[in-house]
Formats: structure tokens, C-alpha cells, sequence
């Protein structure tokens, strides 16, 4: 389902109706049409709203909402005012479609700006189509080396990319991370890894492994799985003969609801101590559907509604816009409104720091040495850690029943060493099978 806001300037009724009207006059419309296109930035929005994937793009109406808000008098850049009209397309948590949003965005709604969030399966498709158009884009959720090398970069080689952007934590960001929030339960060190053959599962195979291997952990890998695996039992039983203690996962939010109910019937949720999640465990929602099971999973959060950041973009502190998305919605804040706040964020500042935001040159250029102030923290292109991505930080956090209010699940941060800015709010604790 294509999901398009509400235009702010010449909607189609509107333009038919005034192209009608000055035709009876003996005028023609597309002069005045043309001036007022030229007064409006027109941004295309593509995440999976639906699908999958669906949890991520959850807020993203709601966000949008506040930025909507925020620009009812347009926005100053390059001298001039503008009014902006976002366009929203909703992957269904489909690459191909994904690709095909992008590319109706570029042709026939015309954009001059793509932003899009969410795991690889969006961003790169999307990147890739703005690339080949030659349409400035920007992005965000994603592990920067997924979206760089997964979109064909070589180390050490010039950047192949001159319009796609993207800023988002790493595998440097999980290292540094886990080997702190790890530190903090007793363990023999072993880790099971259970990684899909996706871009994610790929970019961390490769980068993340032997990070964690020369910090002292011993890895076993399970090797490449397909995304929507019905059956784990091969992989549970490696992880019970090697005794790991230490769990990690990257996978779609669907298929570690089914690996961790099968590992609690096959013994091994009783015998790890960390639990750590990645891509999955994002949500309320998802630890609210495992029950029992779910409480005292760990992750890590790129977004928590106790970061010391505020977003320009909505005009809300991090604090607020979690409160104003729970009165909102009748749900429960998740960590992907303050990701989607901040790419907002990223995006306003590329457009007010353009020398002309309708140039795709201008464009690309303000993104290639942006810094800004975002929900997430600061966000600056200019000190890599490659061409065309910034990084940004992870906490470590820690989901307990009950912390959210009667049986909910609330989300305490238990490590800090990746964003030291950011506040612990609990001590971790080892996971216990029916704690």
C-alpha cells in the first residue's frame, strides 16, 4: 500500500480545478504551476510500514506528524523560503518494492530529496535507485557497513556513491558495546551467533566475529540461514554442545520469537546468561508476544527516551517526544521514533545549510560535510569512518517485566561505553528462564 500524505501546495484536484478555470480565462496554468514548484521542496519518505518489518515504521506517520507541525511556515535555506511537502511510500517490508517506491518517488512525483530508514532491506534498494537517478538521499537504521559494502564499496577504494548518504552506528559500535555490556555477568566468554544470509548477516559475519574474538570471546557460528527458518533445532543443538553462555542474533523480529521458543523447549534458554539481540528485540510489542520468556532479554538501543538530545526537526526533547508519542498512540515508546526524529533532523539541516536546496548538486554536497545536532546525538559526515556514512552510538539495555507498568515491558540502559553521554538507568542482570 502506497501511503501519501496530504500535499501542502497544488494537489491534484486542486491543479486540475485551476488549470480548468484559467483555460476558461484564456491563460494557461503552467507558469504559475512552475513558481509554485519552485517554492516548495518536495521529499519522498520510504520505510516498511507494513510487512515483516512493520514495528520499524510504526511512529513513522506520528513523527512526521511533529515535523509537519514544526514547518507549517516552511523553512529558510539558500536565501529563500520554501514550503515542504512530504510524499510517504511504504515498502510492505519488501526490497523490490522498496526499489520500486524509490524510483515512483523520482519520476513521477518528482522529488528533490529521499529519505529512508530502517534495516538494509529499505535503505539500500532505495539508495541504490537514488543513486542510479542521480537524486540526492539520505538514510538512517542501517549498519553504515551494510549500506556501504553491501552496496558494492571496497576498502581503501575511493567511494563509488556521489548521492546517497547514511548515518548510523556500526560493528565497531557493537564491539566496543558488547565487550562492556558482556563484562558486566559472570560468563565463560562463548558466544553462539546466529546470523541470517542477509546484508546485516553478512557485513557482521565478516567485521564483527573477529572483532569479538580478539577481545577475548570465543565464537560459534551456526553459518548462514535463510530469513523465515521454521526450524532451529540444528543450530540450538550446536549452541548446547558447545556451551555457550552468550547469545547473539541478528535477525528479522519474526524469526527470533520462533528460534527462542524452540530454544526454551530444547534447554538452552536455561543455560545462557546473555541473551543479546539485534534487529529483533526493538520493541514492546515483541517481548510482550514471548511472555515470560521475553523478560530479561538484552539488546542494544541506538534511541531511549533518557538520551540527553533534543530534536529540531519535532521541537522535542527526547523525554517529550516519547511521552507525545505514547499520549498519541496508546502505545508504548519505541526506539525507533528518535531514529526516525533524528533523520529528520539530518535532512532539515542538509536543506538549510544548501546553497540552493532544489540543486541535486547543492544537496549531495551539504550532506558530504554536514554535522548536526540530532535525537540520536551529533551526526557529522566530515570525520567518516568512510565516504558517505557518519556513525552514531549504541547503549546496551536490558527489557524487565513490569518496569512498564503492571505486566508491560520497560527498557532499563545497562552500558554506556559506545555513548558515554547517555545516562545508565539499571544494573544488568544475568537472563533467568522464568525469573
Amino acid at each position: 500500500m502506497t501511503v501519501q500524505t496530504p500535499r501542502s501546495e497544488g494537489g491534484a484536484s486542486r491543479r486540475h480545478v485551476l488549470s480548468a478555470g484559467l483555460a476558461a480565462a484564456g491563460l494557461t496554468a503552467f507558469p504559475m504551476l512552475a513558481r509554485a514548484q519552485g517554492n516548495t521542496l518536495r521529499i519522498g519518505v520510504v520505510s516498511p510500514r507494513s510487512g515483516p518489518l512493520a514495528l520499524f515504521g510504526e511512529g513513522d506517520g506520528f513523527v512526521l506528524d511533529q515535523v509537519r507541525k514544526q514547518l507549517a511556515g516552511g523553512i529558510e535555506a539558500g536565501g529563500k523560503r520554501y514550503s515542504v511537502e512530504f510524499i510517504a511510500k511504504d515498502t510492505q517490508s519488501n526490497p523490490v518494492r522498496a526499489a520500486a517506491m524509490a524510483k515512483e518517488l523520482i519520476n513521477s512525483d518528482k522529488v528533490d530529496f529521499v529519505l529512508s530508514t530502517s534495516t538494509p532491506e529499505t535503505v539500500n534498494p532505495v539508495a541504490d535507485a537514488c543513486e542510479a537517478a542521480g537524486v540526492p538521499a539520505l538514510s538512517t537504521t542501517s549498519p553504515w557497513e551494510a549500506f556501504y559494502f553491501g552496496r558494492g564499496a571496497k576498502p581503501g577504494e575511493p567511494s563509488p556513491f556521489k548521492w546517497t548518504y547514511h548515518f548510523c552506528f556500526g560493528v565497531g559500535n557493537f564491539a566496543k558495546l558488547y565487550a562492556d555490556q558482556w563484562s558486566k555477568v559472570p560468563t565463560n566468554k562463548k558466544v553462539g551467533m546466529l546470523l541470517p544470509a542477509d546484508a546485516d548477516g553478512n557485513a557482521i559475519r565478516g567485521m564483527l566475529i573477529p572483532a569479538l574474538q580478539k577481545a577475548g570471546f570465543t565464537v560459534v557460528d551456526a553459518g548462514p540461514y535463510q530469513n523465515g527458518l521454521t526450524d532451529f533445532s540444528a543450530q540450538i543443538a550446536l549452541f548446547r554442545k558447545e556451551g555457550v553462555e552468550i547469545f547473539n542474533t541478528f535477525p528479522f523480529p519474526p524469526d527470533f520469537a520462533v528460534f527462542w521458543r524452540q530454544a526454551a523447549q530444547r534447554g538452552l534458554a536455561k543455560q545462557v546468561k546473555v541473551v543479546q539481540m539485534a534487529k529483533a528485540g526493538l520493541f514492546a510489542a515483541e517481548l510482550e508476544a514471548l511472555g515470560q520468556l521475553g523478560n530479561g532479554l538484552h539488546a542494544g538501543a541506538y534511541w531511549h527516551r533518557s538520551f540527553p538530545f533534543a530534536s529540531p526537526a519535532t521541537g522535542l526533547t527526547s523525554t517529550q517526544l516519547a511521552d507525545a508519542y505514547e499520549k498519541a498512540s496508546g502505545k508504548a515508546w519505541n526506539q525507533q521514533i528518535g531514529a526516525t526524529a533524528s533523520l529528520f533532523d539530518a535532512a532539515l539541516a542538509t536543506l538549510r545549510s544548501a546553497a540552493d536546496p532544489k540543486d541535486r548538486a547543492s544537496l549531495a554536497q551539504a550532506m558530504s560535510r554536514l554535522k548536526a545536532d540530532t535525537a540520536v546525538g551529533p551526526v557529522d559526515f566530515t570525520t567518516g569512518p568512510v565516504p558517505n556514512c557518519a556513525t552514531t552510538g549504541l547503549v546496551g539495555v536490558q527489557w524487565l517485566r513490569g518496569k512498564g507498568g503492571a505486566n508491560k515491558f520497560g527498557l532499563e540502559i545497562v552500558s554506556n561505553a559506545d555513548h558515554p553521554k547517555v545516562p545508565l538507568t539499571a544494573a544488568m542482570k544475568p537472563y533467568q528462564l522464568g525469573a
